[in-house]
């Protein structure tokens, strides 16, 4: 049985998702030496209307490049949120960004202030996509962090290397602070099992 992850990052347009799903398909495929596949698609009006980024990972060659089920989920907003939750495995991740997603439809779910952490802690709105690839490289063992900050850096604009590097570093420490609240019952019995 081979092994495959499906991941879709989703939101509206202009919010950075297929360059988020570039780069995270280069972090896994080309410094991380996975096989990759990533596809993209925008609602008919490009700002402000839907807008989807897939990846899928393997370690073989993939014949379907397309995220069926997903065992992550990104949702930068209400409507990817509730259009797509449905498609998550049971035990996927769903990883929502909180400054626009008010009604989270599943109680294991990490809710990050993205846009809110890019808008007033970088004073970028627009890093809101490289703070949540931090995360992600925080939260899933699909990638590691040394890749996710490589592929980063490969990608964005000559000049900003340090503003994105410091938004990577934020979603990574903002991602640890979620799986506190996420998972405080598990981390309370670790505790116990020490004392």
């Amino acid at each position: 049985m081979s092994f495959r992850y499906d991941i879709r990052l989703s939101g509206s347009g202009g919010q950075g998702l297929i360059l988020m799903g570039i780069i995270l398909a280069e972090a896994i495929g080309v410094y991380d030496g996975k096989y990759v596949a990533q596809t993209q698609s925008y609602g008919p009006e490009a700002r402000g209307g839907s807008s989807k980024a897939e990846v899928v990972v393997s370690d073989e060659e993939i014949d379907y490049p397309k995220a069926m089920q997903l065992d992550l989920l990104l949702a930068m907003n209400q409507k990817s949120c509730d259009d797509y939750y449905m498609d998550l495995k049971p035990d996927g991740i769903l990883i929502v960004d909180s400054t626009f997603v008010n009604q989270v439809p599943l109680p294991k779910a990490y809710r990050i202030p993205f846009t809110r952490i890019a808008r007033e802690n970088l004073k970028r709105e627009m890093v809101a996509n490289i703070v949540a690839l931090g995360a992600i490289a925080k939260l899933t063992t699909i990638v590691t962090p040394r890749a996710v900050e490589t592929a980063v850096l490969a990608r964005v604009p000559k000049g900003t290397e340090q503003l994105n590097r410091d938004a990577l570093r934020a979603g990574m420490a903002a991602a640890m602070k979620a799986r506190k609240a996420v998972m405080p019952h598990m981390l309370s019995e670790r505790v116990d099992e020490d004392t």
